[in-house]
């Protein structure tokens, strides 16, 4: 599930929220409450297949939910370790086409809240209609924005960034919004590759911007102190972390 993105199609988007409550656009002055600061791509061009306004949902499905991709096959075991607690309010970053929305929505249950977020409009409109066809009303699909996770001030208490990380392209005013959004004592749990020279397999090592020591180094700077590394059987190249805000 990729952090993906455009402002395009809003019309469209606007016209789907009238159809289904589950949706709801960005630009509402809700969550205009961050304002993010001028900041410099650190992976110029890696959301670009996303930016596409023709991006072929059906096909990052079979990408993001097949059985050979690890997060997605140990999921129920990644939401497990995660330990959420009904009624809790959770924002999936990134979500993708949204394998995550019925563990997520089946933890908090009917009393919490899940937002699904993504920047790729098609991606957002797919979560919406699966939250709707997998009858979990406490779900909503957001579009947000490239630099901001475009989320009220206190609105959630955990927040979930799934292989997405190292598609930010401007980290530290993504996660300055969801320093924003988060309550007190807010929680973040990270699912990223390991990247390491001469282990990692090349296309991680291509792909993935920052392994597990920068990204925890980054995380502090950004106002995130790591509480603990989180043991999920099954995963091989991928870790797992929980950060809490400061």
């Amino acid at each position: 599930m990729k952090f993906s993105s455009s402002g395009a199609h809003l019309l469209a988007l606007a016209s789907l929220a009238l159809a289904s409550p589950i949706l709801i656009g960005c630009a509402s002055t809700e969550s205009a409450t961050y304002e993010t600061s001028e900041e410099v791509s650190v992976k110029p061009g890696i959301n670009k297949p996303f930016l596409d306004p023709e991006l072929d949902v059906e096909k990052f499905t079979g990408i993001f939910e097949g059985e050979s991709r690890e997060v997605f096959h140990y999921r129920q075991e990644i939401v497990d370790a995660m330990g959420l607690k009904p009624g809790q309010r959770i924002v999936d970053v990134g979500a993708g086409t949204g394998p995550f929305i019925d563990p997520f929505a089946n933890a908090v249950g009917e009393g919490g809240k899940v937002y699904a977020i993504d920047i790729a409009p098609n991606f957002v409109e797919k979560l919406a209609q699966r939250a709707k066809d997998e009858g979990h009303a406490q779900v909503e699909a957001r579009l947000c924005g490239e630099n901001s996770v475009d989320l009220p001030a206190n609105s959630v208490d955990v927040a979930f960034i799934c292989d997405v990380y190292h598609h930010f392209e401007y980290p530290r005013n993504t996660m300055g919004s969801l320093h924003h959004a988060l309550a007190g004592g807010g929680e973040v749990v990270i699912v990223d590759f390991d990247r390491i020279p001469g282990v990692s397999r090349q296309w991680v090592l291509d792909h993935v911007r920052a392994g597990k020591e920068e990204v925890f180094a980054e995380m502090d700077e950004f106002g995130f102190e790591l509480v603990e590394e989180l043991s999920v059987d099954g995963l091989e190249e991928t870790w797992v972390a929980r950060f809490r805000k400061r």
